[in-house]
């Protein structure tokens, strides 16, 4: 009996092709061995590669969803950041397989009349699969892009190839910051904001969104944890974690992190940044309050929540039980 599902992703890929695409910046190309379709992901997507050095970082899928041969993630190289990036940059890694999971999405495009996506730096990632969605749709959108020079500026000719005078990119060593609250007020009350990008740039777009009148329905996905995530005065004392699936009962002490223990006896639980942002270590909660720290479950989300990430979230509750 044939099946018109598409095959599942091999656990390892191939790393086809490394280009530079902008200054500090690399795309990878992944393909199967085999040379069979992967699996289908909408924009907003992204997959969780384990590097040659063990690993795991999370990056957004930012090619064509149509092309089913080749999964595509750019790069940023982040001097100051914890070995992902550097690891990429540095190492040769075509014709080498990678371990990669996914794709998961916890950024897709929402049904909208139109979209705003403002990106800065590589943020552009998540937003240029939806730009090319949202044109072949014929649907209203605009995108700004802002990088600190135009050697920065990512996909900046093909952006402007897919949208013309919908696409501003703005360098800001010749323009300054992209005005967002002037973006925003060009724009449709009833159109959705897409947002990716520093920490310093979300935030600002989540007040003026915030504060607008009428609020203007926003969506983020960030690369960094959100300012003061964490910082809610919540309790860091000792608690204990079930997980039911493996029978276990742990202890979790004040100096380590939910993660680092659940690891400790279940050494293939998915984690990427480890610091909220991703959603790549979400975890189904069956009993117990979480001390939500994370930047994946909104606020307003988080009272009904049944999800938390083990990454940085505790527990509020002496105890509290997994699906692990």
């Amino acid at each position: 009996m044939s099946s018109d599902l598409p095959p599942p992703a091999p656990p390892r890929l191939l790393v086809r092709q490394c280009r530079w695409i902008a200054e500090d910046v690399v795309e990878l190309r992944l393909v199967r061995r085999d040379g069979l379709p992967l699996p289908p992901w909408e924009p907003g997507a992204h997959v969780e590669l384990t590097l040659p050095s063990g690993l795991r970082r999370s990056y957004s899928l930012c090619g064509d969803p149509t092309e089913r041969a080749t999964w595509t993630v750019a790069v940023h190289l982040a001097p100051a950041g914890r070995g992902g990036s550097r690891e990429i940059h540095t190492t040769a890694l075509v014709g080498r397989e990678l371990t990669v999971q996914g794709p998961a999405n916890r950024f897709p495009l929402v049904p909208a009349p139109g979209y705003l996506l403002l990106a800065g730096g590589i943020g552009v990632t998540p937003l240029l699969p939806m730009a090319r969605a949202l044109a072949a749709g014929g649907l209203p959108w605009r995108l700004v892009l802002g990088a600190r020079d135009r050697s920065r500026l990512a996909y900046a000719e093909e952006l402007t190839a897919l949208g013309g005078d919908r696409v501003r990119l703005v360098a800001q060593d010749e323009a300054g910051l992209p005005d967002l609250a002037a973006e925003l007020a060009a724009t449709p009350p009833g159109h959705a904001v897409y947002a990716c990008g520093p920490a310093a740039m979300l935030d600002a777009v989540t007040d003026l969104c915030r504060t607008a009148v009428p609020p203007r329905p926003l969506h983020v996905e960030r690369f960094g944890p959100a300012a003061g995530d964490g910082e809610d005065g919540a309790a860091d004392g000792r608690f204990e974690v079930v997980l039911r699936r493996s029978g276990l009962r742990l202890a979790v002490p004040a100096d380590r992190s939910l993660l680092e223990a659940v690891r400790d006896r279940v050494p293939d639980v998915p984690y990427s940044c480890e610091e909220g942002y991703c959603g790549s270590c979400e975890t189904s909660v069956l009993a117990g309050t979480p001390d939500h720290r994370d930047s994946v479950i909104g606020p307003q989300e988080r009272a009904t929540a049944t999800t938390m990430m083990i990454c940085v979230s505790r527990a509020a509750s002496p105890v509290i039980e997994l699906d692990l």
